[in-house]
């Protein structure tokens, strides 16, 4: 079994409340819920509305699957307008770990 997390720090654009920021935040996470099987939420940065932290879980047979999926993330959040990806982390724990 294989566990991969991935941790996007993001800087919003014109937001100018959390409101904002939550209408825009939210249908990310449930399009990459729904899209790639993954657990995902809002991790870090809550109380500032221009910056959030989307953390990504996903738990497979394969490493190279979890990989991928994470990759699959990654790329579809950074190809958001409204986002701009500041950093990306990823951490993957394996059998023998």
């Amino acid at each position: 079994m294989y566990v991969g997390a991935l941790e996007l720090d993001i800087l919003l654009g014109d937001v100018h409340s959390l409101k904002q920021k939550r209408s825009l935040v939210r249908p990310v996470l449930a399009e990459v819920r729904k899209r790639f099987a993954v657990s995902v939420a809002e991790a870090g940065h809550t109380d500032l509305h221009r910056r959030t932290l989307i953390g990504v879980a996903v738990v497979a047979e394969g490493g190279e699957h979890v990989r991928d999926v994470l990759d699959s993330c990654e790329r579809y959040v950074a190809s958001r307008p409204e986002f701009e990806l500041l950093s990306a982390r990823r951490r993957l724990l394996g059998p023998e770990d």
